[in-house]
């Protein structure tokens, strides 16, 4: 019987795949409201590729999606907070404003390279200004494992990578290492 890697099985359900351009140049600004219907189908395939996923794997820590990881070239992501019932955060746009000078080291994994894990920095607290469909832009504080969550998709639209802000000398562990799975981040 032949394994299917975790990537691979990503990849089956339409997530985009490291070493593919589009997830190394940032993602094009919606023009809202002008925009407003673009913006709400990228949201639509975010939403459906985020129930695709959700299908096959499950998320303890929570999850996000950028759609350049769906082959969309645009600003838009949504994350599941890791609290059950909660509603889906909506990105358009969105702009890191300020982080807190304190920071931790956790594991971070990444629909778009799923085979493994790797140990990024991150500030603890975070404001995010980001659109809504109307044009509105609002900003919002973070903080913890979403502003975890948060800043990684922020990354995939300015195209980069949680390997890009992993510290020098520091590598990505293959997930069969990894022993945090199913575990929440510790704070």
């Amino acid at each position: 019987m032949i394994e299917v890697r975790p990537s691979q099985q990503m990849q089956s359900l339409g997530v985009i795949q490291q070493g593919t351009p589009i997830l190394h140049r940032p993602a094009e600004p919606f023009d809202l409201p002008g925009e407003r219907d673009a913006a709400q189908a990228v949201i639509d395939d975010l939403l459906t590729a985020i129930d695709r996923i959700g299908r096959v794997h499950s998320f303890a820590k929570g999850m996000g999606i950028a759609a350049p990881q769906i082959g969309i070239p645009r600003a838009a992501a949504i994350i599941l907070p890791p609290t059950p019932g909660v509603e889906p955060i909506i990105l358009l746009n969105p702009k890191v404003t300020t982080v807190s000078d304190e920071s931790d080291e956790q594991y971070e994994g990444c629909l778009s390279f799923f085979d493994v894990r790797g140990m990024v920095p991150r500030p603890l607290r975070m404001h995010v200004a980001s659109a809504d469909l109307d044009g509105t832009v609002a900003t919002v504080p973070y903080e913890f494992g979403l502003a975890r969550l948060i800043a990684h998709e922020v990354d995939h639209l300015d195209g980069l990578l949680y390997t890009d802000r992993m510290n020098p000398g520091v590598q990505p562990i293959p997930v069969e290492e990894y022993r945090g799975t199913g575990a929440s981040w510790n704070y």
